[in-house]
Parts: structure tokens; sequence; C-alpha cells
């Protein structure tokens, strides 16, 4: 069929986009573009930040102060070096030795019970081997921290372990009412310390209260000893 020639503004028009189409295929594209650019950015963030937490983790490591609780007496804390090492070598909680020699001796080496417990840890004379001083720190450590850890396994928690270092790993093993009342009195001061300490406390209002029913008299010679 004949047809004639389109005009030169038919033309134009057939060819010219309109302006609704033209919106509509920029538009996802500068989506496109504008997601990108905030994913590329977003990744940069991410890689600054994996960047520096390493040397946020160093500075808050070294912010950590490893060594005995501050609530402890300065009786005691004469001795944190020896604590922490003992500590490693048997295998034991700082704090839980720090509490035991707290309760013992406050840090009296040369302390003795009407019992005959000696230095330290109180170590009973049956304890030591032939021919070794038990008011030598070393070895009155060495004894009274074997004998804890051994009530630490057998007893298995904290107040089994107080209990079986005062009264023997044995009588641990009894019905609390039937503790000698020593021992019950130990466990009542020891436990509530221990806590105190391992909840990251500076004070203990036990403590306090053992220092008031005769402490502070042991913590003194402590003292008087380690100025000398």
């Amino acid at each position: 069929m004949y047809s004639s020639s389109p005009s030169s503004s038919d033309t134009q028009a057939a060819f010219s986009t309109p302006p609704g189409c033209l919106r509509r295929f920029l538009i996802p594209v500068l989506a496109v573009l504008f997601t990108s650019s905030l994913l590329v950015f977003g990744l940069s963030k991410i890689e600054i930040v994996q960047a520096e937490s390493p040397a946020l983790a160093v500075e808050q490591e070294s912010n950590l102060k490893p060594g005995i609780s501050p609530l402890f007496t300065a009786e005691v804390h004469y001795w944190k070096e020896e604590i922490m090492a003992w500590s490693e070598i048997y295998q034991l909680d700082p704090n839980l030795v720090a509490t035991v020699m707290q309760i013992e001796s406050c840090g009296f080496a040369l302390a003795e019970s009407g019992a005959g417990a000696k230095g330290l840890f109180q170590v009973m004379p049956y304890h030591f081997h032939e021919g070794e001083n038990p008011f030598k720190p070393n070895i009155n450590a060495k004894r009274g921290l074997q004998y804890l850890r051994q009530s630490k396994e057998a007893g298995g928690n904290t107040r089994l372990t107080l209990a079986g270092y005062n009264g023997g790993i044995n009588g641990a093993t009894l019905p609390e009412g039937d503790w000698p009342e020593e021992t019950q009195r130990y466990v009542y001061w020891g436990l509530r310390i221990y806590k105190d300490a391992k909840n990251g406390l500076d004070h203990s209002a036990r403590l306090d209260e053992w220092l008031s029913h005769g402490g502070a008299s042991l913590c003194k010679k402590a003292s008087e000893s380690q100025r000398d």
C-alpha cells in the first residue's frame, strides 16, 4: 500500500525521547550508583574498625591489674608477689591463697598457734618433712598450699575447701552441723572474704568484722615483723 513520506516534524518526534521515559531510565542507574557508594563507604569503615580493634584490645589489656584484690590488709599485700608465684605453682586462685593467709596469719611469717600450727599458712608440724623449717615462707607455702589444693580437689567448692583446710579433709565430709566451732567460724570468715575479693570489691565488711574479733592484733604483729 502506498503511503506518503513522513514530514520532518514527524521524524523528529519519532526519534525524540519523552521526558518521562528519560527519568524512568536515569532513576534506577542513579540508585545503583548511590547504593554502591554507600557499600564502599561502609566496607571502608569496617576495615578501619577492624584495623583499630587489635590496638584497642591491647590498650584494654594493659589497663587490667593482675594480682590479689585490694581489699586484703597491707600485711597480706606485702606478700603479693609470692602469692602470685605460689598460686601458679600450686594451681590455686591467688585470692583464695590470700584469703587463707589473711585469716591464718595476716602475713605474720613467725605466727604460731596454741595447737602448734606454724607460719604464714599455719601448717601443722606433721605436714613437714624432717629437717624442714616451717617458718621459711617457701617451705610453709609448699606444705600449706599442697594441702589446700588437696582439700579443693576433694571438696569441689570453696566452702568445703576451707572447711577441709581447717578441720581436715575427712572432717569436711561430715554434715556442717557436726563441724567443730572453730571450723564453722573459719568458713564464716573465709568464704565471705573470698567472695568479696573474687567479685572485685575493694572493701569487705566481713574482713572488718574479722579484724575487730582479734585479727587486728595478729596484723599488728605482722606489720612490726615486716618493718624489721
